[in-house]
């Protein structure tokens, strides 16, 4: 089974032809048989990019939040209008109230959560499914759910915080994190949002939920545009340990680590910016 990856919304566009950049993560995923959405960016160009890659949202089956950011979320109201409604894949703790604090101080912080209300979300169409473990939602389409952090160089992002009962600053462990997986002929295909649980771990991961199944690509933001050079280094190492044949990069992975990936995996790299189309 073939399926067909299209990304509508990323920091930078692939075409000239009227695709709207934005700092955001959106992928419409579509194998024949099910059609869903994989983030929502925004909201600046998820149904303008939608049209012009020819991405019909009405038929969405099924929408994947992979974490309560903003910038993966804040297309979710567009996406429920487009579609009536649809089942929202989501980690109960993505509602949680989120920051981002410069240099990681806590006087210098500014909100990065999801900008609506579930009532609100609900009242447009969205019928929340909890996803805490390794879950199937269709056949041969599987969500990591939360993602054990194994790997001792996979820290967290100190810049990420949460409130505390007590109103104090704590790390934001982003539990919440999750990524997808598409079975194809060719292997499996792990769509990332930010790879918070960081990228080694996630495909710990999988292979330990799907034993003996080949991994072919990776597609998403790495968050590798904040890795110091030794995480770095195991990362791409991984990649060749795991026979990964093509890396879809994009968003926080950042420009200057996506040039040091080109350069260290040659035609396996792609960078995925919006209006990308990828079969897998």
């Amino acid at each position: 089974m073939e399926c067909t990856l299209t990304v509508l919304c990323e920091n930078s566009v692939s075409l000239s032809h009227g695709l709207i950049g934005e700092h955001g993560w959106a992928v419409h995923v579509d194998n024949g048989e099910h059609r869903l959405l994989f983030d929502t960016g925004q909201g600046l160009g998820l149904v303008n990019n939608s049209r012009v890659m020819g991405v019909d949202l009405s038929r969405l089956e099924a929408i994947v939040i992979s974490h309560g950011h903003y910038d993966h979320t804040s297309g979710l109201p567009e996406a429920l209008v487009a579609c009536g409604g649809a089942d929202v894949y989501i980690h109960p703790d993505a509602f949680v109230d989120r920051y981002w604090c410069r240099d990681g101080k806590n006087d210098e912080c500014r909100e990065i959560g999801i900008r609506y209300k579930r009532s609100y979300l609900e009242s447009l169409g969205a019928r929340f499914k909890s996803v805490l473990r390794f879950t199937e939602i269709f056949p041969g389409i599987y969500l990591t759910g939360e993602v054990p952090r194994l790997n001792d160089l996979e820290l967290p992002d100190t810049t990420m915080k949460v409130r505390g009962d007590d109103g104090s600053w704590q790390q934001d462990a982003l539990k919440d994190d999750l990524s997808l997986i598409v079975a194809t002929e060719k292997g499996l295909t792990v769509v990332l949002g930010c790879a918070h649980a960081g990228l080694m771990n996630i495909l710990d991961h999988v292979t330990a939920n799907l034993p003996g199944r080949p991994l072919h690509m990776i597609i998403g933001g790495t968050h590798l545009g904040f890795a110091d050079q030794q995480r770095f280094d195991a990362t791409v190492a991984a990649i060749d340990r795991f026979g990964i044949k093509q890396l879809g990069a994009s968003h926080c992975t950042g420009l200057s680590n996506c040039a040091r990936l080109q350069q260290k995996l040659g035609d396996r790299f792609f960078f995925a910016a919006a209006g990308t189309r990828w079969k897998c």
